[in-house]
């Protein structure tokens, strides 16, 4: 006879088709039961997810009729219970999006995601926000890597701590000043050397801190430097403040492009709108020779990326030594080179998201 953890390990392989995270571990496959031949189980969609609704269903019975000694598959449709999160492993079951809650004083939030590790993201986040300071807005960065922080270094604040002032749930900090911009980041609050090994729930609640509990003053943009992929950060952030989009980073190379692929599906799926494309390290511009261009990781990625999701190519960013001398030194390059190329292709990118989503008033 079939046992409820067999048929568990059945449907386990079923995955969201945005974030390709497990359908039992987003919570919404649960009540996992088997009566005699048939097994039963509730579906629990959140609204952005229930176009998948038809393809969750077949390919559940087809795995759990798999199995010998099921005749009958029963699916209950469940309603999700408003304002439960969506979330990680262990959340219980998913819910509908809560209400998403502004940042007081932050006029507009921008997020800057990539699929994967390696491909500049935070060096666009870092730089993109001074650059949007130098043409004279109110500038936040929020780095909500939290196992991987590497906007303290980029700045060159990595040995300051912010100040924290009262006690528990009215715990208020005050963001580091810097570049013309406040940032917080966990790279401030642990140890150069030290891991942040979180599980979800612990995730979700220190970037709603950063949210929520940081003084940040009149802002006219918040800028979000996401963590590589489609996990936990993501879905919080998606599911607590309204943004004005997401930047999705990637560099010309075929396998960058799959993961940006993900990613981008994933926003779209939560309904956040995707801003456009950046293709980060376009060409290498040699410092003895700044008038010759290499594309060291191939070429047209970006355009392709774009393309194929029918929103704007943002930005074509050239890898010159500068850009890593300016993120290792703790003065990015749109402020220690502001003459460079790339300095020159930064400005452009924050004076396009400025038109396109940013104004003061």
């Amino acid at each position: 006879m079939v046992t409820a953890d067999q048929a568990r390990d059945a449907l386990v392989a079923l995955q969201d088709a945005g974030t390709g995270r497990s359908l039992i571990d987003l919570g919404w496959i649960d009540q996992i039961r088997v009566d005699g031949q048939r097994a039963l189980f509730r579906l629990v969609l959140p609204g952005f997810a229930t176009s998948q609704r038809d393809r969750i269903a077949s390919e559940a019975r087809r795995s759990l009729l798999a199995l010998e000694g099921l005749s009958d598959v029963q699916i209950e449709l469940g309603a999700p219970a408003g304002g439960a999160p969506i979330g990680a492993a262990g959340h219980g079951p998913a819910g509908q999006l809560p209400d998403l809650k502004p940042v007081p004083g932050v006029r507009q939030v921008i997020a800057v995601s990539s699929g994967k590790g390696g491909v500049g993201k935070s060096t666009v986040a870092v730089n993109l926000a001074c650059a949007l300071a130098r043409s004279g807005l109110r500038v936040g960065l929020l780095d909500a890597d939290i196992s991987g922080p590497n906007a303290p270094t980029m700045l060159g604040v990595a040995d300051r701590t912010p100040e924290v002032s009262g006690e528990g749930a009215s715990q208020v900090m005050t963001p580091i000043e810097t570049c013309g911009i406040a940032m917080v980041s966990m790279g401030l609050l642990i140890d150069e050397d030290q891991p942040v090994i979180w599980r979800g729930p612990m995730l979700n609640g220190i970037i709603r801190q950063f949210l929520y509990q940081v003084a940040w003053g009149e802002r006219d943009v918040l800028i979000v430097d996401l963590p590589p992929g489609t996990g936990d950060a993501q879905l919080t952030i998606a599911q607590a403040v309204p943004m004005a989009g997401v930047v999705i980073v990637t560099t010309p190379q075929k396998v960058s492009l799959q993961d940006a692929r993900r990613g981008l599906a994933m926003f779209r799926q939560m309904g956040v709108s995707v801003l456009g494309v950046v293709e980060n390290m376009s060409v290498f511009i040699p410092p003895d020779a700044p008038d010759r261009r290499y594309a060291i990781f191939g070429s047209g990625g970006g355009q392709q990326l774009a393309e194929e999701a029918a929103v704007p190519l943002l930005a074509q960013l050239p890898l010159e030594p500068g850009v890593v001398a300016g993120g290792d030194g703790g003065l990015p390059v749109v402020l220690s080179a502001p003459e460079s190329v790339s300095a020159g292709a930064f400005a452009a990118l924050a004076s396009d998201l400025s038109a396109r989503c940013l104004t003061r008033g």
